[in-house]
């Protein structure tokens, strides 16, 4: 008997709207999560402070955790910390480190964890992998998805721009993680999942094809819905796979030839998209991608992240020792330092005329 179907790891819960963050407790127990309202909360010691005095009353039985980084150690911390709490549930309330400690906490003391996300920075919030800070530098952690996103626009308007700059490149940069793992499906023979394929995909294609910008309510509405997509493609490819290519490659070499310097994962991981995009051959979907991020005021050379054109040959170089075994255009051209930089040249002109 063929298997007809098959279950696809996702949210309960998916509310994105303005206003959501007012309905937390009620949609907790409609949703049968915490009936009980006994929750652990982590926050930052910042935003999350404002976020808990407005929220506390109508969260009784909650308690509240402060985080103080997005560091493994903190992360084992939060997951200590909660461990006598007898909780229902454990919400991460905040951006992707307090989100991303959560889930490994979470996933530590054995509860479902509630994303609720004050901005659109990454795709992490709906992922099944918490990024971490590590005595080696950055690890990544498998952990199971988020029972619950919430995600309410009000906030996420009143958080910095460049959050939501930061999202746009890093969704955008699907685009070049598919066609990535397409180029390795064809000469590795690696397997492919289409539909995990198609979501990261088509949550791309939204956000780059929507005329809308940073401060409108139906393009951050589709950023947002974006974001969460592409998560849940990587839990249906059990893997990061739809969403990480060359463009994050290079992404990780800046973090961790320039530490100090790196700017945030969605403008390096943008950039990087959009040179992959040149390097494959695709020039009006690079031109296309080159145009929309500078319409939302994210960087298209490197000069404009402080880097010199040399760093970035360097970073591009680098970038395949980053996640040895993932073909991506990068492995597949093998190009000499020479090479690159002048495939950068070239690049670099097209940006330019």
């Amino acid at each position: 008997m063929p298997v007809l179907t098959r279950l696809i790891p996702s949210p309960v819960v998916v509310d994105i709207r303005a206003g959501a963050l007012d309905d937390l407790a009620k949609i907790l127990a409609d949703q049968r999560i915490s009936s009980s309202g006994k929750l652990a909360i982590a926050i930052s010691g910042g935003s999350g402070a404002v976020l808990r005095e407005r929220l506390a009353p109508a969260l009784p039985g909650a308690s509240w955790y402060e985080v103080g980084g997005g560091t493994l150690d903190d992360a084992i911390k939060l997951g200590d910390a909660m461990k006598k709490g007898h909780y229902d549930a454990v919400v991460g309330l905040g951006g992707g480190k307090i989100i991303d400690c959560a889930k490994y906490a979470a996933a530590r003391v054995g509860l479902p964890l509630v994303a609720v996300a004050t901005n659109l920075s990454h795709d992490g919030l709906c992922s099944p992998v918490a990024t971490l800070d590590n005595d080696a530098g950055r690890g990544s952690y498998g952990v199971p998805n988020p029972i619950a996103v919430v995600i309410d626009l009000d906030v996420i308007r009143e958080a910095p721009v460049r959050f939501v700059r930061s999202g746009i490149g890093d969704a955008i940069s699907n685009i070049s993680s598919v066609a990535d793992w397409e180029l390795s499906h064809r000469e590795t023979g690696e397997a492919i999942d289409g539909l995990a394929a198609a979501m990261a995909r088509q949550a791309g294609e939204a956000v780059l094809r929507h005329p809308g910008g940073v401060g409108d309510d139906g393009f951050l509405q589709v950023l947002a819905e974006g974001l969460v997509l592409t998560g849940i493609s990587m839990s249906v490819a059990g893997d990061s796979r739809p969403a990480s290519g060359a463009c994050h490659e290079i992404n990780h070499a800046f973090d961790l030839l320039y530490p100090k310097r790196a700017a945030s994962h969605g403008e390096q991981c943008g950039l990087g998209a959009a040179f992959a995009m040149h390097l494959r051959g695709a020039r009006e979907e690079s031109a296309l991608m080159i145009e929309v991020l500078r319409r939302h005021g994210l960087p298209v050379l490197p000069q404009e992240i402080g880097f010199s054109a040399e760093e970035f040959v360097k970073a591009v170089e680098y970038a395949p020792r980053t996640r040895p075994g993932r073909y991506t255009i990068l492995e597949h051209l093998d190009l000499s330092t020479d090479q690159i930089r002048d495939a950068y040249a070239d690049y670099a002109k097209t940006v330019t005329s």
